[in-house]
């Protein structure tokens, strides 16, 4: 394991816990998108060290965006008997199967980070406030780059809600700015060697642009390495979005202009907590399915006060 991956690991011991029942035992499956992304590693971290806090047994597996592992993973819960399953689903619309498949098996699936487009299947669906989010990063970058000039955007993985919903938020706020052109527009699915590709073609396409938007910081990073390589960074104002440790490495640089941090630690928590609620009294603990989290602007006037993975200290 690495240094960051010890590091994001040493942080979750000061998460406060729900106090747990004296019935928490079995098994709680946890399955995620692909822990090699900090943020989908915090994310089935803090679920799993909440969960074993609570009482119970907890794996955490990766299904990497393809709903046929998913499928298979979720076989695999309903054969181990997993009590309740937390997951951060493949598809929108490709995941409700397998979801479907766990509920009919009597096990309580309470989703984190991403939507399923069925609504009464899952118990609860813990997601960033992404439209809020995409707005709070849109103004920041509005203000950095000066509300005029040219700009490319990287979009997310297209089989993610999220991706459309922080797109649709940065255009909610950016067409209020007639000096403002969009000349491109690319697909990185949330990754930063794409995210690098990706800004060296629209770079080449568009060399006078005045900066990047980008979905997630994952992308904005390889499009930071893309610029320096170029010589081009000097100036360029680029957006994140996730509040990785990285982007904020980067924000602290002046290599990115701020990072739209997403409350995974809290969220991931809470789904498991509302999972032991359910299992020990057969209700919910929130009666609203879908649960939105607030998102926080993390740039150079309070990046101190990261404290650790995913966390603003106040």
């Amino acid at each position: 394991m690495n240094l960051t991956k010890r590091a994001l690991l040493a942080s979750f011991v000061a998460l406060p816990l729900m106090a747990s029942t004296a019935l928490a035992d079995g098994l709680i499956s946890i399955i995620v998108n692909d822990p090699s992304n900090p943020y989908w590693f915090t994310e089935g971290e803090v679920a799993k060290k909440t969960a074993e806090d609570m009482g119970y047994e907890a794996n955490v597996a990766a299904h990497k965006g393809d709903t046929n592992t998913e499928s298979n993973l979720i076989d695999t819960a309903i054969t181990n008997k997993a009590r309740a399953i937390i997951l951060d689903p493949a598809n929108a619309d490709g995941s409700v199967g397998a979801v479907k498949k766990a509920v009919d098996a009597g096990i309580p699936v309470f989703i984190v980070n991403a939507e399923i487009n069925t609504a009464g299947l899952a118990k609860a669906q813990l997601v960033s406030n992404n439209a809020q989010g995409a707005a709070l990063g849109a103004s920041a970058w509005v203000e950095a780059v000066g509300g005029e000039g040219d700009y490319v955007e990287l979009f997310g993985a297209p089989s993610d809600n999220n991706a459309q919903t922080r797109s649709n938020g940065f255009e909610t706020v950016l067409s209020q700015y007639p000096d403002l052109t969009k000349k491109a527009q690319e697909v990185a699915n949330w990754d930063r060697t794409q995210g690098y590709t990706k800004m060296q073609s629209m770079l080449q396409a568009n060399p006078d642009i005045k900066g990047v938007i980008s979905g997630n910081d994952e992308m904005a990073l390889g499009a930071i390495a893309a610029l320096k390589e170029a010589g081009k960074l000097d100036g360029m104002v680029v957006g994140g979005f996730d509040g990785s440790p990285d982007s904020v490495d980067a924000v602290k640089a002046g290599e990115l202009a701020y990072t739209v941090l997403q409350p995974v630690a809290i969220f991931s928590a809470e789904a498991v907590k509302q999972a032991d609620h359910f299992i020990n009294t057969g209700n919910l603990a929130v009666e609203t399915e879908k649960q939105l989290f607030d998102c926080l602007l993390i740039d150079a006037s309070n990046a101190d006060k990261y404290t650790a993975a995913f966390t603003l200290s106040e």
